[in-house]
């Protein structure tokens, strides 16, 4: 038995696994198992999963084919022997001391679930620093938090949860969306949650994926997940549909642009997205949540989807810019 157990997908990652399995076995928090599911790499990663079995007894290494990262965590969690789970993902990497106040909160609070704040790291752009907040929060008030995504979002890393949180809850196949599957049922079983936005966890963002994969069916689970999560929430927390539906309106703004972006050929989902958003056109507007170049695009969208198309692209172009 050991107090947490920390699960790390790995798929195809030798360049930056390293990295983060040494963050991890540095912790100042040491009475912890790391699970490294080898989810069929075709790389040295596994090998290199092996080597770390080697050096470190709390090292466990799962080999097993590619089934995405929703078996790999599903397989994770069901071996670990912690009373705590951790997620990390393979690319990313943590400060020396995540574990340890992230634990020390959990206990402090009685809480159910422990949430630290993340660094969005980009290559050659300097660290964004915020401002420390602490927050001790019920289940219905973390709900309405992680919708707004402000302070706190769906990732399921930079967190630790109780393991009985997971009973009766999985991530679900073949989906890339996953993480916001299952956020809100897992908060239906939790009853304090503490969150303390000091930055431990470093999310790190390789080139951004709208130009270097095209469009696939999967993307489009990312609005069948929010349009799911909208129904959830219209039942068990009403106060709340507002912001659930500025989800699922953001998740086909998303999705459209990544659409147009990769020149898809799939015309049906194309015009059935186009058609909720303009008919959702008033909604985003009014909508503090939405920028007001989205809101530019939005009207662009009313007239013509080929000048909605050039702002979208003269948007990333401008983010890429930036964050390079």
């Amino acid at each position: 038995m050991c107090e947490i157990s920390i699960i790390v997908p790995v798929y195809n990652a030798e360049k930056y696994l390293n990295k983060c399995v040494d963050s991890i076995l540095n912790q100042t928090f040491k009475d912890f198992e790391l699970i490294l599911v080898d989810d069929g790499s075709h790389d040295n990663s596994g090998a290199i999963c092996d080597e770390y079995v080697e050096k470190d007894l709390r090292v466990k290494v799962v080999h097993q084919k590619n089934g995405g990262v929703s078996r790999v965590r599903n397989k994770g969690i069901e071996i670990a022997k912690g009373k705590y789970i951790g997620f990390v993902d393979s690319d990313d990497f943590i400060a020396e001391d995540m574990y340890e106040l992230l634990y020390n909160n959990l206990l402090k609070e009685k809480a159910d679930l422990s949430i630290c704040g993340i660094y969005d790291v980009y290559k050659g752009k300097k660290l964004e620093k915020n401002s420390p907040n602490y927050l001790i929060t019920n289940r219905e008030e973390a709900v309405k938090l992680i919708l707004e995504a402000k302070i706190v979002s769906v990732h399921p890393v930079n967190k630790l949860y109780k393991k009985r949180l997971f009973e009766g809850v999985i991530y679900p196949d073949g989906s890339i969306t996953e993480d916001a599957a299952v956020m809100f049922h897992l908060l239906e079983n939790a009853d304090v949650i503490v969150i303390d936005t000091t930055q431990k966890y470093y999310y790190y963002h390789r080139e951004n994926s709208i130009t270097t994969k095209p469009f696939s069916s999967l993307d489009l689970k990312t609005i069948e997940v929010w349009q799911d999560n909208e129904i959830y929430i219209k039942e068990k927390y009403p106060q709340y549909y507002s912001i659930a539906h500025t989800r699922v309106c953001w998740a086909n703004l998303i999705v459209l642009d990544k659409l147009l972006m990769s020149d898809s050929n799939y015309l049906t989902e194309r015009k059935k997205i186009i058609c909720f958003l303009r008919n959702n056109f008033s909604f985003i507007m009014k909508n503090d949540y939405f920028t007001r170049n989205r809101k530019i695009s939005m009207m662009l969208l009313q007239i013509n989807v080929n000048l909605y198309k050039i702002a979208s692209h003269y948007e990333y172009s401008k983010n890429k810019t930036r964050n390079s």
